[in-house]
């Protein structure tokens, strides 16, 4: 089954929590504390592997969790870091974050990797909170949680040449005698269903991959036909094939066909429609087939370069193939996103966002919330000691003043994620 498009959910390893413990040896009286920090969580990564075409193995994944970090423990003992999730990919991997509209990672080569989501840190143990003030903190930190993402997966196949057209012109025709590609080929449309690959070797040596791209009709881009499913696979290409069956076989004219399919590329993404085209004039074999040569060309533009082809008897392909193979060193690799779509691209340290925030629950009471709150209230242990640290790191926060100013009463209950506590000035 060919799966070029997956939403899942992500969630890296929390760290290990951190140990709160005392060294108790006998001839070492007030040892002071002696509690490691807990493991990193594991990392989620996504690593290309180029023996994989499709997203099969994600299709029936509904969250990818990684593992916790290991635990501190006494006689600083540290926990041992969580291992990173390798999720193996296909070559032309796109990942975006869904809450963002960000791309968190392209991945085109093999064995190219990508950390998707990260593990939070261990938790600090109570010798990290020594100080000279404190000789024997009583207190350590939970782990941090690992990072959690929701994230749209799409494959955009990774061909040089890509072959567009209307069903039944004779692309799966072509690829499969320029290539060893064995498409299904049929004499009905929709025969084609997945896109096909095909290595190409030109006479100049090189060889580059091709692309049968199925399903463009009128409204392709619009979801009409198999179009919206696979025009994405044109995004990477660097050479669009119109294949035009030049005959008029099924009544339809060529120019017109043509017209169409670049409206519907043009629709999709206007880059498209800036890319280097190639036409095929194909079953030039049947009558009628020349005629409609010379009334095309006659309508396009005169630097447009078409050729001539018969793809059932294997004709006029050899000179399509080493005139595509001469254009590809010309053409340079180029990305099909702009720069600002790149998560690595935004600049957060200039993103001047609040901690958190401050609403009212339908019952009245008040909600802090936030990312950095939630971090800071599960990485904290409720002993005596952690009340009393995370309640200073609220007051330096601004906390108290913000639920003053947002018109918070004596007596009213505060919620920030779970825990519940009064307000007083």
């Amino acid at each position: 089954m060919f799966v070029d498009e997956v939403i899942i959910d992500v969630i890296a390893g929390a760290g290990g929590d951190g140990c709160t413990a005392f060294r108790r040896e006998k001839y070492v009286p007030l040892g002071g504390p002696y509690g490691g920090n807990g493991g990193h969580g594991s990392d989620i990564v996504f690593r290309v592997d180029e023996g994989l075409h499709t997203l099969l193995d994600l299709k029936y994944q509904k969250e990818i969790k990684g593992k916790k970090g290991a635990n501190g423990e006494g006689k600083n003992k540290h926990g041992r870091g969580a291992d990173p999730l390798i999720i193996s990919v296909p070559p032309g991997t796109m990942v975006t974050d869904l809450d963002t509209g960000l791309i968190i990672a392209d991945l085109k080569k093999n064995g190219e990797e990508q950390i998707i989501a990260k593990g939070g840190r261990g938790g600090r143990g109570n010798t990290a909170f020594k100080t000279q003030t404190n000789t024997a903190p009583n207190y350590s930190e939970n782990g941090e949680p690992g990072e959690k993402r929701r994230i749209k997966v799409e494959l955009k196949m990774l061909a040089d040449v890509g072959l567009v057209g209307l069903p039944s012109v004779g692309k799966s025709t072509i690829i499969s005698c320029v290539s060893k590609s064995k498409p299904k080929i049929a004499a009905y449309h929709f025969t084609t269903l997945t896109p096909n690959l095909g290595v190409v070797k030109a006479s100049n040596g090189r060889s580059f991959v091709m692309a049968d791209l199925p399903g463009l009709i009128e409204g392709a881009s619009k979801g009409e036909g198999l179009g919206d499913k696979f025009l994405k696979h044109i995004e990477r290409t660097k050479i669009i094939v119109h294949v035009l069956d030049m005959s008029g076989s099924e009544g339809r004219d060529p120019y017109e066909d043509f017209v169409m399919i670049n409206k519907e590329l043009e629709e999709w993404s206007s880059n498209l429609i800036k890319k280097k085209m190639v036409v095929v004039a194909n079953k030039m074999d049947i009558d009628g087939a020349s005629k409609n040569l010379e009334e095309f060309k006659k309508k396009v533009d005169k630097d447009l370069k078409v050729f001539e082809a018969s793809a059932a008897m294997n004709k006029g392909l050899d000179k399509v193939v080493n005139y595509l193979g001469e254009l590809l060193e010309e053409i340079k690799e180029e990305n099909i996103y702009e720069e600002d779509m790149l998560e690595s691209h935004v600049l957060y340290k200039f993103e001047k966002e609040e901690p958190f925030t401050i609403t009212r629950d339908d019952d009245g009471t008040w909600a802090v919330e936030g990312d950095q709150i939630e971090k800071m209230f599960k990485m904290t242990k409720f002993t005596d000691e952690g009340i009393r640290r995370f309640t200073k790191k609220l007051y330096n926060l601004g906390i108290e003043e913000k639920l003053k100013e947002a018109g918070a009463q004596d007596g009213d209950s505060v919620r920030i994620v779970d825990f519940y506590f009064d307000y007083k000035e």
